[in-house]
């Protein structure tokens, strides 16, 4: 059985930061110190976490969305996850992102919803602001 992760994160960065974070392959590689390969292009393969985390770009609107079919390598074969993000900009000036992954193994779901928090929003919120 799979399920779904809801999350909502705001960033004081704008969502083109917010974005670059999360599309530019080196900068995924020092937020989250393991190696990450990622196109620009819809339809191109990417991989974060040294590996561990694999997929195909599925559509990406710069600034405003990125939807990637998504798995981990410990996900049972040939299951794929579908991971959305979107980036509204706040009042401030800011970045409320929403990611809805869905199709995530139900054994999964805490480490997955840690891992996002552990290795992509809380290290955005303390980089983000150098990144100018």
């Amino acid at each position: 059985m799979c399920k779904t992760i809801k999350q909502k994160v705001k960033f004081k960065d704008s969502p083109r930061i917010i974005y670059q974070w999360m599309t530019d392959s080196k900068k995924v590689t020092a937020l989250t110190g393991e190696t990450a390969v990622i196109s620009q292009k819809i339809g191109s393969p990417f991989t974060t976490m040294s590996g561990k985390v694999s997929g195909i770009i599925v559509d990406l609107e710069p600034a405003k969305r990125i939807v990637q079919a998504w798995r981990r390598n410990d996900f049972p074969e040939g299951i794929f996850s579908m991971a959305s993000f979107t980036f509204n900009e706040t009042n401030d000036g800011g970045t409320e992102l929403i990611l809805t992954h869905r199709g995530v193994p139900k054994e999964l779901i805490t480490d997955v919803e840690g891992s996002w928090r552990k290795n992509f929003w809380n290290k955005i919120q303390k980089k983000a602001f150098t990144l100018k």
